[in-house]
């Protein structure tokens, strides 16, 4: 009896560094979380060039299987993202999608293949996409020098007119007096204003007015652009 209690005591012992130095099992190499996945980007280095990216948004193009549209960021000229706003939720378009904006940043432009089994998704994409190179190109074009006036800039939104398609309402940006960018705020959701907004936006930069022609088919929608426009030059001049 009296040499068991020894063992018993060593035994006792012997058990507390198992105890003291027990794997803790609070973390694991699992709950570190992968990066998520984002198709939308062309770099994961975004934010060193922040400071220079332009993001423009394409027009809302009404589809058969649902609105498309997409954002764009350039770099200078280049496009280093694509971001879809709206999309029809539908499987073709989920697995389409990543495959237009992938094309779209080799390609640096909105000829892009359609993807087989969703040419309509494709279509409105395309559509989207060009809208915003163009309204891109045409406020590249007229302030080459924006970095360096951009102190000077001047954003003013014209008065929302309502028309018998919906409401109209733009955005002017001014550098100095000069006209240098010009986005709907409001625009009524119809094929004919989808396609003459661009028009409307390039003629108004070129004018550096609101005397800006009627595009064929989108009178209304013309009109209301003018008037929204006119309102923003008067107020920016006051």
């Amino acid at each position: 009896m009296k040499r068991a209690l020894p063992v018993l005591v060593l035994s006792i012992a012997g058990l507390i560094p198992v105890w003291r130095y027990e794997p803790s099992t609070g973390t694991s190499a699992g709950e570190v979380a992968s990066p998520a996945s984002t198709p939308t980007s062309s770099t994961g280095s975004s934010s060193s060039s922040s400071g220079s990216s332009v993001v423009v948004k394409g027009t809302v193009v009404s589809t058969d299987k649902g609105d498309v549209q997409v954002e764009v960021t350039f770099e200078g000229d280049k496009i280093t993202a694509v971001r879809m706003l709206k999309q029809p939720d539908h499987p073709q378009t989920t697995a389409a999608v990543p495959k237009l904006i992938a094309e779209t940043l080799q390609a640096q432009s909105a000829d892009v293949d359609t993807v087989s089994g969703a040419t309509i998704t494709s279509d409105g994409y395309r559509e989207s996409l060009q809208a915003a190179i163009d309204a891109q190109t045409a406020a590249a074009s007229a302030s080459p020098s924006a970095s360096a006036s951009a102190a000077a800039s001047q954003v003013v939104a014209g008065t929302t007119v309502a028309t018998d398609k919906g409401d109209v309402q733009v955005e002017v940006t001014f550098e100095g007096d000069k006209i240098t960018a010009v986005r709907m705020l409001k625009q009524p959701d119809h094929p004919q204003t989808t396609a003459a907004v661009p028009k409307l936006i390039a003629e108004t930069l070129q004018a550096q007015s609101a005397d800006v022609d009627t595009v064929s088919g989108a009178t209304i929608t013309s009109d209301g652009y003018k008037e929204s426009l006119q309102a923003a030059i008067d107020a920016k001049a006051a």
